[in-house]
């Protein structure tokens, strides 16, 4: 074994001692049945970025003085979109406003607090591999970003950082979209080459899962559990994601939304391991055999720790692994009304054709 093989080895070893010691001092409120009450609502909304800036190496924790930074930028971002726009305001005269008929602040659901795991101010939601990035795609041979803001595809939407791991003040990061999505890069023939966020199928960003994660709003998730099976609401959508508890796997010819979920419970964690993806729902470039495996912790009264690893080597060089917090929260989810009043996917598809016509008459 090398050096660094040992290093690592012993982060990882020191990093599981700490995670049993610091949820071993809580004991959570327990079912009939006698496994941990995960029920209630919950909301994993962070402030922290998917991916840690380059920037910041293998430092996975901020320090307190980041920390106030990133959230008191973060609060600033709440309060500057909160104020009225001047009405006589041209457009693109202030870059650092949305432009004219994007969401307001009272639409959105952005995450103002920077993750917290066991103490641990957690400067991006990857922590495997060390250097808090996910790896690079079979065949990719991109160079590596220089912000921490994800690309296409990777949830977070409003989680984002400038070059040094901190967030960039007065900007509007991008929405987080369908990693599979083809008219994203390019035009489409009909509905059903647009993405599934626009077509009311599943949440745009992963925010369905797995892995599950928050986006630019409707961040609530809530969860009913039974002996047989565990239900999860999530709010973006409406979707309802079913696992199947101590069951088998679907043949791999049956192919689901949101995969194929089995758990069982280790210990006070329930675990659950997710196959069987349609082709047509990816995350980051995940294929239908990709293998995602979520741990459910709760820690505290107001938290569960999720953790993801996804598998898939028809698609990364490696394995990679995320923690977030889901907090509780005192509220209701409400019914996610998707189609009522959206006009544009007509107007996209019309578009499309108005702009194949002028070509076609330039020729």
């Amino acid at each position: 074994m090398t050096v660094k093989n040992l290093l690592v080895s012993s982060a990882g070893i020191a990093l599981a001692l700490y995670s049993v010691g610091a949820s071993s001092q809580y004991r959570p409120p327990r079912l009939a049945d006698g496994t941990p009450d995960l029920q209630g609502v919950w909301t994993n909304a962070t402030a922290t970025p998917m991916e840690r800036a380059p920037a910041l190496g293998t430092r996975r924790t901020y320090t307190a003085e980041e920390v106030a930074k990133i959230e008191g930028t973060a609060r600033a971002r709440v309060e500057n979109d909160s104020k009225p726009t001047d009405p006589n305001l041209k457009i693109g005269a202030a870059a650092s406003l949305p432009p004219v008929g994007n969401y307001n602040q009272f639409w959105v659901d952005r995450g103002m607090t920077v993750a917290t795991i066991h103490g641990e101010k957690r400067t991006s939601v990857i922590i495997d591999p060390p250097d808090g990035r996910i790896p690079p795609r079979i065949g990719e041979t991109r160079a590596p970003r220089a912000s921490g803001r994800p690309d296409r595809g990777g949830g977070l939407g409003e989680a984002f950082t400038g070059p040094e791991g901190f967030p960039v003040a007065g900007k509007t990061p991008e929405p987080a979209s369908d990693e599979s999505d083809p008219a994203m890069l390019g035009r489409a023939d009909g509905p059903e080459q647009r993405g599934l966020g626009e077509r009311c199928i599943l949440g745009f960003g992963s925010t369905s899962g797995p892995p599950m994660l928050p986006t630019m709003y409707n961040s609530y998730y809530q969860i009913v559990q039974t002996p047989d099976a565990i239900m999860i609401q999530v709010e973006m959508v409406h979707d309802a994601r079913i696992i199947r508890m101590n069951g088998k796997p679907l043949p791999k010819n049956v192919k689901k939304w949101m995969g194929d979920s089995i758990g069982h419970w280790e210990g006070d964690t329930l675990v659950v391991t997710t196959t069987n993806f349609r082709p047509e729902q990816s995350f980051r470039g995940t294929t239908e055999n990709a293998v995602i495996t979520e741990r459910f912790t709760r820690t505290a009264d107001d938290q569960i720790v999720y953790r993801f690893t996804v598998d898939d080597p028809a698609a990364f060089t490696a394995k990679f692994t995320g923690e977030l917090p889901f907090s509780r929260v005192d509220a209701n989810v409400y019914e996610y009304a998707c189609h009522e009043g959206n006009y544009a996917l007509p107007g996209i598809l019309a578009g499309a054709r108005a702009e194949e016509e002028k070509a076609a008459r330039k020729k």
